[in-house]
């Protein structure tokens, strides 16, 4: 098994000028980093992991990897059975601590129950993390599309409409190089694998100003995204609608949803 990813794999724009500077090494609390590494290794394809796992996972050694885990299952955020450990409910606490705190969800979240509203489709709010699309804020309008629209749940940046609006907002230097750290596999018979074609596209995002991916993620899942832009007009996250292919055609979802999509973006550009 690989190890786990680091944190913080891909380049990333440059910060803007009055962004917090980086952490000096003697500013950075390794044992905090490592902990999350442990918490991370975690995911829905191995809920329960061995020591050897863990530390596989995260790089650390059988030894490291015992401690945090020992000492994770202490705090109660994970628990032992036998050789085999697992993560608790009480992980939550972080992201509902997130979810409670910051100014975005709480912000963006009326705006997607408005659109779901008038459009009666699912709409979700997510952000660049890595390799992945991470949702902090979503609706469902009462329609079952994709268990990947809710908050908390990560999804791969390549292949989806906020990924791509997201990745648009970088350099295309930036973006080639991302590419190539990215494994194109195919998820459906629609899925753009070719790295200069992907390339392209994320380009064609960035001139039109908005993505639509048909079907590359999940089959049967049309969506439709655009940027959030803080009031300096840089990207902070990704505002989309998605749909079943059955319900609607693309060209369909477009004209409906991109009208309020786009005044969705203009007020809330307002507020970020």
């Amino acid at each position: 098994m690989a190890a786990r990813r680091p944190l913080n794999p891909s380049p990333t724009p440059a910060a803007p000028d009055d962004a917090p500077a980086p952490p000096r090494d003697r500013d950075r609390v390794a044992g905090l980093e490592k902990g999350l590494q442990v918490i991370e290794a975690f995911d829905q394809e191995r809920p329960r992991l061995t020591i050897s796992e863990v530390a596989e996972r995260t790089g650390l050694t059988r030894a490291a990897a015992r401690r945090y885990l020992l000492t994770l299952c202490e705090l109660g955020f994970a628990h032992q059975d036998r050789n085999l450990f697992a993560l608790t409910a009480k992980v939550l606490r972080l992201s509902q601590s997130y979810m409670h705190s910051a100014r975005l969800p709480r912000i963006v979240q009326p705006e997607l129950m408005k659109l779901s509203h008038a459009l009666k489709e699912a709409s979700s709010a997510g952000v660049l993390d890595g390799s992945d699309v991470l949702c902090v804020a979503a609706t469902s309008a009462g329609r079952v599309i994709s268990s990947t629209l809710q908050p908390g749940t990560r999804v791969p940046a390549w292949c989806t409409a906020n990924g791509r609006v997201l990745l648009a907002a970088w350099p295309q230097d930036a973006v080639r190089a991302w590419i190539a750290q990215q494994a194109l596999q195919p998820r459906t018979p629609h899925t753009l694998t070719d790295p200069d074609a992907l390339a392209a596209e994320i380009e064609r995002v960035r001139a039109q100003g908005h993505a639509a991916v048909d079907q590359e993620f999940e089959p049967g899942l049309r969506t439709v995204s655009v940027p959030l832009l803080n009031y300096r007009g840089d990207t902070v996250a990704a505002l989309n609608v998605s749909v079943h292919a059955s319900r609607m055609a693309m060209d369909e979802l477009q004209e409906a949803a991109l009208p309020p999509l786009r005044q969705a973006q203009t007020l809330l550009r307002q507020l970020l």
